[in-house]
């Protein structure tokens, strides 16, 4: 048995004749969470488009728990327990709070279209359960105040928080964060920080982060890898990548 939970070797992505991510590599531990950083355009968001199923690499594997998810579709991708936000918030935006974690629990519904045109009791239970799991996110989320409310009306930084509840009430096993602390203020920014490691310690998920906020990822992260120009430069703990020499040249900058 691997310690690791995700593995990717090799990844490659080619468009025409561009190579927009070239031989990337890492590995995530159960319940670690892992950043990936570097410059805009370093490939960072294809690399996590290629393992959560947006796009189909080039070359490479990704192996989630022994099994080979590359080239799988973004829908079988989460039905292994990977599930992503992305860089721009994707919520139902004319649906309430509430119906955008209802419509997230659809693939573990064990509700029927006969049980739901004959409202049996199983149906109206199953329902219930939805409900109830639902109102527990929000409760986490410090949400549960907006449950009726048009997501599309959600301050922005309710909005990052809903999406995170939407893929954390799936149950994943990886939680794959885009930019999460984007258009964040530095109370939200914290508050996230926080939260993250919660989901890590209290729900038992590996979170995969992209991240341009230098303070969230030092401070949340146990390891870092640094990309520049679709190519992995350096791996480490962030104490190791803080004073890596070619990270400070391509990314954190020089005095």
């Amino acid at each position: 048995m691997s310690e690791y939970l995700l593995e990717v070797k090799d990844l490659c992505m080619r468009f025409g004749g561009l190579l927009a991510v070239d031989n990337v590599g890492f590995n995530v531990r159960p319940q670690e969470v892992f950043a990936i950083i570097g410059p805009n355009g370093a490939g960072k968001t294809t690399v996590f488009n290629c393992i959560s199923g947006f796009y189909q690499p080039s070359g490479g594997s990704v192996v989630l728990d022994g099994r080979s998810i590359a080239g799988q579709s973004s829908h079988q991708v989460a039905n292994h327990g990977v599930v992503r936000t992305f860089q721009n918030v994707r919520l139902f935006k004319h649906m309430t709070v509430l119906e955008n974690l209802l419509v997230a629990q659809h693939r573990q519904s064990r509700s029927t279209l006969l049980g739901g045109l004959f409202n049996t009791a199983g149906y109206r239970r199953s329902e219930e359960e939805k409900i109830e799991n639902a109102l527990k996110w929000l409760d986490v989320m410090g949400l549960r105040s907006f449950v009726n409310r048009e997501a599309g009306n959600l301050a922005y930084g309710h909005q990052r928080r809903l999406e995170i509840a939407r893929c954390m009430i799936t149950k994943p096993r990886v939680l794959m964060l885009d930019e999460p602390a984007a258009g964040l203020n530095p109370q939200e920014k914290k508050d996230l920080q926080g939260l993250i490691d919660q989901l890590r310690r209290d729900y038992g998920v590996a979170v995969l982060l992209i991240e341009h906020d230098m303070g969230l990822v030092m401070g949340v992260s146990e390891r870092i890898l640094v990309m520049e120009y679709g190519k992995p430069i350096a791996t480490g703990v962030p104490d190791a990548i803080r004073n890596d020499e070619r990270v400070i040249k391509a990314y954190l900058g020089e005095a």
